[in-house]
């Protein structure tokens, strides 16, 4: 690869990376899975291609700016060369779940199952991202006092500016969906979820809680969302246990409990399957429970 310019921090306690800004002119580092032990964002600001991310297919072009949280699994496809910048940091730098209600990104640009995990920019965005990006590379090729806290800053900046950008494009997207069918099941299986799923786990519960057909519930998860209603319901347990390992110090077998699983066995597995790791290897590399009385 030519051309390639980084910035990178490390944290000095532990040697891991805590904070990086990356150039990219091909697509060779996102061409093989990725499940990345820290937040990703990837602006495409060249090329096209297709991103396969929790294993449901996207089509994107120029401007897209995808989000991916820790082991999140993803990889992009593209026939030509694509570049752009991309952005990663480790929880202990920033923790989305910690710091939610000053960003609010999550929800918006991290752990929503229901849309693409990506957003769209055009050359006015360009504009603002590239001033932020900038204001970052400046302080970390010239580190002064108060770095940390002054590139946390321009991180939130960053946030907040693409949390507000998908939640203007996010109604245009409810409103293609209410012009076709069953925009109330839709609807009602969002909050189906959210309420039920410690409790109901399979396909056919939430089908039974609907009123409709298994069959029927599956084509409109899949029409809608793109993901089957498995999908749907795996990732919203997924969340929550990612945040329970995150913020706190919960026993994995009390986790696995919370979320109705009575077999903690049968939880790691579950969790290594969507994750490719175990709760307890996604605690060491990924939590913050050992910052919990911090």
């Amino acid at each position: 690869m030519t051309g390639q310019t980084f910035y990178t921090l490390v944290n000095p306690q532990n040697g891991n990376l805590a904070f990086k800004i990356l150039a990219f002119e091909d697509n060779s580092y996102f061409d093989h899975l990725q499940r990345l032990n820290y937040y990703s964002i990837i602006w495409v600001q060249q090329g096209s291609g297709k991103l396969t991310a929790d294993f449901t297919d996207y089509a994107f072009t120029a401007g897209a700016m995808m989000t991916f949280t820790p082991y999140q699994p993803f990889i992009i496809h593209s026939d030509a060369n694509i570049s752009g910048i991309a952005i990663h940091f480790h929880p202990d730098f920033f923790c989305i779940h910690k710091h939610h209600a000053e960003v609010a990104c999550h929800g918006v640009l991290f752990n929503n199952i229901y849309s693409p995990p990506f957003v769209r920019l055009n050359h006015e965005d360009d504009a603002v991202f590239m001033a932020i990006i900038d204001q970052m590379k400046k302080e970390m090729q010239q580190p002064a006092l108060a770095q940390y806290e002054l590139l946390v800053s321009y991180l939130k900046i960053f946030l907040i500016q693409a949390s507000r950008l998908k939640v203007e494009q996010q109604p245009s997207a409810e409103n293609n969906i209410s012009k076709r069918e069953q925009p109330f099941i839709l609807q009602s299986l969002k909050e189906a979820i959210e309420q039920h799923y410690k409790t109901k786990h399979s396909a056919a519960d939430y089908a039974g809680l609907l009123h409709i057909t298994p069959k029927a519930l599956a084509k409109i998860a899949k029409t809608h969302f793109n993901k089957t209603l498995t999908a749907l319901i795996a990732e919203r347990i997924i969340i929550e246990a990612k945040r329970e390992l995150y913020l706190t110090s919960k026993p994995v077998k009390a986790i696995a409990y919370e979320l109705g699983f009575d077999d903690e066995f049968y939880f790691s597995r579950f969790f290594k399957t969507n994750t490719n790791v175990s709760p307890q290897l996604y605690r060491n590399t990924v939590g913050f429970a050992k910052a919990e009385g911090n």
